[in-house]
């Protein structure tokens, strides 16, 4: 026992260790993922989530120890953003042709998922605080947080829901726009883009190329007008 909490502890001062754990967990949530027939409930970041959670619970290793180890993978976020515009070029021509319904699309599920957000939360009895934190769930992470900051909200609180809404809508999305009959590839991508941000949208991607492109495209645009609606709709609603 000695011999293996010496090594335990010579490899939890090992960046690596922390990076092998976190492309682990996410290549077996991935294959569980396949194995159960992309059933919603076994999504990839869900499960990798919960597995890197319980490992760093059992080990008793601080957060702060293992994003030092993980970071790179953060890193690669923006990069893996940037590609998203590869997939959204190939679809240039279809996106010119549809830039009135893609419009008010974006204008409706931006200004519904803010208000809803504030609506649930005020029947709820949330603080206003955490109504700030909670209005800007569907944009990306760090835009969410720097809205979040600016309205008065708890950046860290906002982060958390961005994470939560985007797991939701990975898991939820495409079997409740299947079970109201939509089949369309382009609309169920945008919708899930708009939605639930970036973990949407890799599952868009899982589903096709096309539902991914259109995708990246609702998170980048939602992302934006989130930024300009959360203060315009917290001021009139006397929360900013």
């Amino acid at each position: 026992m000695n011999d293996f909490y010496a090594t335990w502890v010579y490899l939890a001062e090992q960046p690596l260790l922390w990076l092998t754990l976190t492309v682990s967990a996410y290549a077996l949530a991935h294959w569980l993922f396949l194995q159960a027939r992309e059933f919603p409930l076994f999504n990839p970041v869900l499960v990798a989530v919960a597995l890197v959670v319980l490992a760093l619970m059992l080990t008793g290793t601080d957060y702060g120890t293992y994003f030092e180890g993980a970071q790179f993978v953060h890193f690669l976020l923006g990069p893996a953003t940037v590609l998203l515009a590869v997939p959204l070029y190939a679809q240039a021509q279809r996106l010119k042709r549809q830039w009135l319904p893609l419009t008010l699309a974006l204008l409706a599920g931006s200004v519904t998922v803010i208000l809803s957000a504030l609506l649930i939360g005020r029947t709820l009895g949330l603080d206003s605080g955490t109504l700030l934190s909670l209005m800007p769930k569907s944009a990306t992470t760090p835009i969410a947080m720097g809205v979040a900051e600016q309205v008065g909200g708890e950046p860290s609180l906002a982060a958390v829901f961005v994470i939560l809404t985007g797991i939701i809508g990975a898991m939820a999305g495409v079997p409740l726009l299947r079970a109201l009959g939509e089949r369309d590839a382009d609309t169920k991508g945008f919708a899930l883009g708009v939605v639930a941000h970036g973990i949407a949208t890799a599952r868009a991607f899982q589903h096709s190329e096309r539902a991914g492109a259109y995708a990246g495209l609702g998170m980048g645009l939602n992302a934006a007008l989130t930024a300009l609606l959360v203060p315009l709709v917290a001021w009139l609603f006397g929360l900013y």
